[in-house]
């Protein structure tokens, strides 16, 4: 009943808020260690959010798991995906899922439970499409917002947030980030939704 109303019960990312306003918050995030799959969505019938499986898959949340040895890893949040038409110079996020911007294709990012380190401690992928890296420390202006993170309302909460950080004096120095905390069955008015960008 938890999930359905939003309840948040797997690990996420730790960060440090290192300034908050009304309008946003800027966190530096620790290192970590992520698992991603960057396609084209009309592999998997136009589903933009296709890679989940293979992400799953590797960790093992939807059967045995697909990897090396083979070891079951616990499922975190956020789930990041960098979409298509994200503008701005390409750069590499890390805690929830990503999709990368180019033309069509998308990057889905499962973060990997603190005690993987090092991309090398963690189960080598069975599929190829998984690719395992590591994020350094990184900086972003994150909004956070409830319901259904369609692409409408993410441009808007995107171009929201650009001016707000552009207006205080941050600069924004790469594409956007969707962060989604909560499985599909949440009731979308306590789902659990953020855009980042980041930051010098």
């Amino acid at each position: 009943m938890g999930m359905i109303l939003g309840k948040i019960s797997v690990e996420t990312p730790k960060y440090e808020v290192v300034q908050s306003s009304a309008d946003y918050e800027i966190r530096k995030y620790s290192p970590s260690v992520v698992a991603e799959v960057t396609y084209d969505p009309s592999q998997f019938k136009g589903n933009k959010d296709g890679g989940f499986s293979v992400l799953a898959n590797y960790i093992g949340a939807l059967g045995n798991p697909q990897n090396a040895k083979p070891e079951k890893i616990a499922m975190t949040a956020p789930v990041i995906t960098k979409s298509p038409g994200s503008e701005s110079e390409k750069i590499a996020m890390t805690a929830p899922v990503i999709t990368k911007g180019e033309k069509n294709m998308v990057t889905m990012q499962f973060l990997l439970p603190a005690m993987y380190e090092r991309a090398e401690e963690a189960p080598k992928p069975l599929d190829e499409r998984v690719v395992i890296r590591e994020e350094g420390e990184r900086k972003y202006g994150v909004v956070k917002f409830a319901g259904v993170a369609t692409d409408q309302v993410v441009e808007e909460k995107v171009e929201n947030l650009k001016k707000s950080l552009e207006r205080d004096g941050h600069k924004v120095i790469g594409e956007f980030l969707l962060a989604r905390y909560n499985p599909p069955w949440t009731l979308p008015a306590f789902r659990t939704n953020e855009v980042m960008l980041p930051v010098q």
